[in-house]
């Protein structure tokens, strides 16, 4: 059976949009610096890596947290508060740098250029387990829906999420495209929900061959997805 012509594109978020590994990097060390000045008692008890360490830990205990990064980073900074015997006045101002520096992002080159081409043939949402803010990027204006793991209270692969997008969005699963780099949250939480899947493979990876997983198209670039995107477009909507 022929596809039927999307009429809606939603996007993952860090690894799609924008490199999130360097931001993170950054951001932490930053933040870091942030808790040397503010919290000296924290940053000298733990370095970066001992803090993330902290964080899986918490994760493993509470997997729910999985949905909200946010939530955990906070949880966790707490615990090592009470720990050090530090000031938890401190905590939300810290997660404020965080946020701020964790939002420094920039766009892939082919991202931006090709963004309002997208935008003038089908409609555009975001659909993110992250907590990058579209409004503080300068980007929202491109998307006219978004909703976050921390919002819905489940994270992708979790069908409901997809379910919810596009609810919100008056689009049936199967008139939605979902675009993203992650074969099995993004990919195969897409498909599961009814979606089509892009896969954004910006480095020639195999890894869906050996992970038996078929998305409804490879991308490497967004020429590529803008090249797929105005074939979809010629389809019937029969």
């Amino acid at each position: 059976m022929t596809p039927r012509r999307p009429l809606a594109l939603l996007f993952d978020l860090d690894d799609t949009l924008w490199p999130i590994g360097p931001v993170i990097l950054a951001a932490e060390v930053s933040w870091h610096a942030w808790l040397a000045e503010h919290a000296p008692r924290v940053a000298q008890a733990f370095s970066v890596a001992e803090l993330r360490v902290r964080r899986m830990a918490l994760l493993e205990r509470r997997p729910e947290l999985v949905a909200d990064l946010y939530q955990l980073r906070r949880e966790a900074l707490a615990e090592v508060f009470a720990e050090t015997g530090e000031d938890p006045a401190h905590i939300e101002g810290s997660m404020q740098h965080f946020a701020a520096q964790r939002n420094i992002v920039a766009p892939y080159a082919d991202v931006l250029p090709v963004l309002p081409l997208l935008q003038g043939m089908l409609r555009l949402g975001v659909i993110t387990n992250g907590n990058a803010d579209l409004e503080v990027i300068g980007m929202d204006h491109h998307f006219e829906y978004t909703l976050s793991s921390s919002q819905f209270g489940r994270a992708k692969p979790d069908p409901g999420i997809f379910h919810a997008a596009c609810a919100a969005m008056g689009v049936a699963p199967q008139d939605a495209v979902y675009v993203g780099d992650d074969l099995r949250l993004d990919v195969q939480g897409a498909q599961a929900a009814g979606l089509r899947a892009v896969w954004m493979n910006r480095h020639g990876s195999q890894a869906h061959l050996a992970a038996g997983v078929t998305p409804d198209a490879i991308c490497a670039t967004f020429d590529e997805l803008l090249a797929w995107i105005h074939g979809q477009m010629q389809l019937s909507r029969a």
